[in-house]
């Protein structure tokens, strides 16, 4: 079978990218296909194949600027053309990738992370007050109508959508007004359940892991632990870098910056708890944290309550620094009953071989096969 992969940008390495990792060891000789590309940027499984690239590959700056181009990416994705004899065509999208124009006659799957999450219910989170500058909001808000109605009927061309969770399964119905399959995504397990389950949270602190996007809402925890006397430690950075860091913060509030892979597993191990502030499409980070036998403090919204179960985690009810404060007190009490082996078993259930199996299991039935032995 040739398959054509489409993603939205090569730039970082996150979860959208451990996805499309995932999709090019089950389909080895596929080709690529990209709004931007950095080179260098992606682990060898994904640069070591044919990767072709829109025309804003070529604006100068555009692999640290590329944000500020979002009016041009519908444009940029239906520009770029799929040359070859295919059987599938693959996108893996948060944001543009579905509007690929297959060749005539060859199906399309889509694998949906979300849809253009700051464009529909998140836009505030963007570009509401406090959030951006007078202009960039103003933009936004002239933008917003056209790439919402281009996000909705550039779905047009999919044969069949399939979303990473419940969640955004109705986030599809309510914006798209289409169905969606549901296959989790898949967690890079192995490097977390080689941590021994025994001597877990001798850290004593607890880890708040992730891009400083805004959505995210590191606020909240930054906010929650001024009121608490008991140490936060944060890695990672991104685009609210500068205003999340700038002022003064308590002694106990310490920032690591991103940190290598390597250094994650441990880091997960010796925290007390993981806290997941974001209402988020799916979260990698909690099951990444149950793999090592750790529990997780989530907002009690959204893909969360996929990940998280009462055995494995607390939920607090509101985005706000008091509810989360409330959580980490409630915590006390909570973790006496918590067993690591309970986390580590539902961080299982999401594996790389269950995703793709799934995966292929779409596949095939979207093109009409049948198989007679594993797909993986």
């Amino acid at each position: 079978m040739k398959v054509a992969l489409v993603h939205d940008w090569l730039v970082t390495h996150r979860g959208g990218e451990r996805v499309l990792d995932a999709l090019c060891e089950l389909f080895p000789s596929a080709d690529l296909y990209t709004l931007i590309h950095q080179p260098g940027s992606q682990p060898p499984r994904i640069e070591n194949r044919r990767i072709t690239t829109s025309f804003l590959q070529h604006i100068p700056g555009i692999h640290s600027r590329y944000r500020h181009f979002l009016p041009l990416f519908p444009r940029a994705i239906e520009a770029l053309r799929i040359t070859g004899d295919y059987d599938l065509v693959l996108s893996s999208s948060h944001c543009v990738a579905k509007g690929i124009h297959a060749p005539p006659g060859v199906p399309h799957l889509s694998y949906v992370h979300a849809p253009m999450r700051y464009m529909w219910d998140l836009f505030d989170a963007y570009f509401g007050p406090g959030r951006t500058r007078l202009p960039v909001r103003a933009a936004a808000l002239a933008v917003r109508p056209y790439l919402q109605h281009w996000d909705r009927s550039s779905t047009d061309g999919v044969d069949r959508i399939v979303a990473n969770s419940q969640h955004i399964a109705g986030k599809i119905r309510r914006f798209w007004g289409r169905e969606a399959s549901v296959v989790p995504p898949p967690v890079e397990l192995e490097r977390f359940t080689q941590m021994p389950l025994e001597g877990g949270g001798q850290g004593g602190y607890f880890l708040w892991l992730g891009a400083f996007a805004p959505y995210k809402r590191l606020d909240v925890a930054l906010e929650a632990f001024r009121t608490l006397d008991t140490p936060l430690w944060v890695v990672g950075t991104g685009q609210e870098a500068s205003r999340l860091t700038s002022g003064p913060l308590p002694p106990h509030i310490r920032f690591l910056g991103n940190v290598p892979d390597s250094a994650l597993p441990a880091l997960y191990r010796d925290a007390r708890a993981l806290l997941f502030t974001p209402e988020e499409d799916f979260g990698i980070t909690p099951l990444e944290a149950q793999a090592t036998g750790r529990p997780v403090i989530a907002f009690g919204k959204g893909g969360a309550l996929e990940t998280v179960t009462p055995k494995t985690g607390l939920f607090f009810p509101e985005q706000t620094p008091a509810s989360l404060a409330a959580a980490v007190r409630q915590f006390d009490a909570w973790e006496s009953s918590f067993r690591p082996q309970d986390a580590r078993a539902q961080a299982e259930r999401f594996s790389r071989s269950r995703f793709q199996q799934a995966i292929q299991a779409e596949v095939d039935s979207l093109l009409g096969l049948s198989r007679t032995s594993p797909a993986v």
